[in-house]
């Protein structure tokens, strides 16, 4: 009987050890199982976050590209728009020459009709008299087609040489000290459009 209880009392811990093994194993399991979805969500969080730049970075891009589409859309309309307006002020341009001209002429023919009427006027005429009041005449209504196109002389003679208006031709002795740097003669007539010059004084200065 003794030897019994004893035998008993030695497979007692044996099964107490199983039981705790079996625990343990159980505990590590069930550990494995808590860790593992804790992995999972964090990298699939970092995931997410990588996914979301992405997609922002795409929206971006295809937001920029849009755009320069756009601009470029709106560069070429504008490149033809000013193509256009070059093109078509250059005719205005053109246009206004050739109409300006166009008046000149017309209102120089009536003058070129009087200096025909006066030289064959001129050749049954023995007045001399009478042929200067023609030509006089003639230059005087020259004189004001000039004026009716804004065209004026440029006074040169005693005036300080400028070669804004004035073209020396030659330098002069002069004996007066008050005729230096001055124009004292006039070789051919200078003219101007309001401010513009068509044609510089050709000009003799003293020194």
């Amino acid at each position: 009987m003794e030897k019994e209880e004893n035998v008993n009392q030695q497979q007692e811990p044996v099964e107490n050890n199983e039981v705790l093994e079996e625990k343990d194993s159980q505990t590590d399991n069930l550990s494995e199982k808590t860790d593992t979805p804790k992995k999972g969500g964090m990298f699939s969080r970092k995931n997410n976050k990588e996914k979301e730049k992405i997609n922002n970075l795409e929206e971006q891009i295809a937001k920029l590209k849009e755009e320069k589409a756009e601009l470029n859309d709106r560069f070429l309309r504008l490149y033809s728009e000013f193509d256009n307006y070059k093109k078509r002020v250059g005719k205005e341009k053109l246009d206004l020459f050739s109409t300006a001209s166009e008046k000149v002429f017309v209102n120089l023919l009536p003058i070129i009709d009087d200096f025909e009427r006066a030289i064959a006027a001129n050749e049954k005429v023995e007045d001399v008299n009478a042929i200067k009041e023609g030509f006089n005449l003639i230059y005087n209504k020259m004189l004001q087609l000039l004026k009716r196109f804004d065209v004026e002389e440029i006074p040169a003679k005693g005036e300080e040489f400028n070669t804004d208006f004035h073209e020396a031709v030659t330098h002069f002795p002069t004996e007066k000290d008050e005729d230096k740097g001055k124009v004292i003669d006039v070789t051919e007539k200078g003219y101007k459009i309001k401010d513009k010059v068509i044609r510089y004084s050709k000009v003799v200065v003293g020194q």
